[in-house]
């Protein structure tokens, strides 16, 4: 599935639901089923800055792909982060910084997280995003 498609999906998954406390019920499901990262990996080096909450992310490129893991002592923020990694994993570096996340819109996101969750949300999506650049940069040299 291409990028747009799975956000196409998500975007369609969260269409069934009205009610944001419903949608806050399917992040949540959403955490439940991220795979969880590596231990040695919940240190101080993995943290997001500008998270109220704690989320720990790595980044491994395999074969060309970034392969995210993350987990976070917050089961919604985990289930924000659980839907960054189902769109953006098992892409290229180039992918992940010309992807345009317009389903974070389209379902409400940001505009129904508290002011620290959205924070978190968009250093999230930076963080990914610098994995992407440093990846990109270490295959161009």
């Amino acid at each position: 599935m291409t990028l747009n498609e799975v956000q196409d999906r998500i975007i369609e998954d969260f269409s069934i639901f009205e009610d944001w406390m419903d949608k806050y019920q399917q992040l949540i499901e959403l955490g439940k089923d991220l795979p969880p990262i590596d231990e040695k990996k919940r240190t101080e080096s993995y943290l997001i800055k500008g998270c109220q909450s704690k989320v720990w992310l790595d980044a491994e490129l395999n074969e060309g792909k970034i392969f995210f893991t993350a987990d976070s002592d917050a089961i919604i923020t985990k289930g924000i982060v659980a839907l960054l990694i189902q769109v953006l994993n098992q892409r290229t570096p180039k992918e992940i910084l010309e992807g345009d996340l317009y389903f974070i819109d389209k379902i409400g996101l940001k505009e129904n997280l508290s002011p620290t969750r959205s924070n978190g949300l968009v250093s999230m999506v930076r963080q990914m995003k610098l994995y992407a650049i440093a990846y990109q940069a270490k295959e161009n040299s």
